[in-house]
């Protein structure tokens, strides 16, 4: 432990980089997106301490501390103002359909068809009229392998 400590005393910047690329190498490996602000935060300190700032240990830690807690609770404000919940997981392309128009390609009997949508062809279910080959409809749902889809 007396090499870290020799090490922080002679360049605190090596230390607050570490702790940063670290806890970056962590971020990418698991995806856990919690990781990525300390990471820069770490990374701040560690470019204030380069500049010749010397602190201490308390203070930097509490420094790391509060721009951690301030640039997660700002990233956290920014990604449900970009994406917001009620909108689908871009990565889900099932619920991507829903609000589509599709292109009906075997025509509805008993509420059960096959239509064309996003360059793939889809079984579909539908209440009420039964639209004739060719006609388009609306994605409403995805259950499955099905789209619930509705008359224009």
């Amino acid at each position: 432990m007396t090499p870290i400590v020799d090490l922080y005393v002679a360049q605190p910047f090596w230390i607050w980089l570490g702790v940063g690329v670290l806890l970056l190498a962590v971020e990418a490996a698991f995806s856990t997106e919690w990781l990525l602000w300390p990471a820069v935060s770490a990374g701040v300190v560690a470019v204030l301490t380069a500049l010749g700032l010397r602190f201490g240990f308390g203070v930097e830690l509490g420094i790391f501390a509060g721009l951690t807690l301030v640039s997660t609770l700002l990233s956290r404000q920014l990604i449900q103002r970009v994406n917001p919940t009620d909108s689908p997981d871009i990565n889900d392309r099932d619920l991507r359909l829903v609000g589509l128009k599709a292109q009906v390609v075997e025509a509805f009997v008993g509420g059960r068809g096959r239509v064309f949508i996003s360059g793939a062809e889809w079984p579909a279910m539908i209440e009420g009229s039964q639209p004739l080959a060719g006609e388009t409809v609306i994605v409403e749902s995805v259950a499955g392998p099905m789209l619930k889809v509705r008359a224009v």
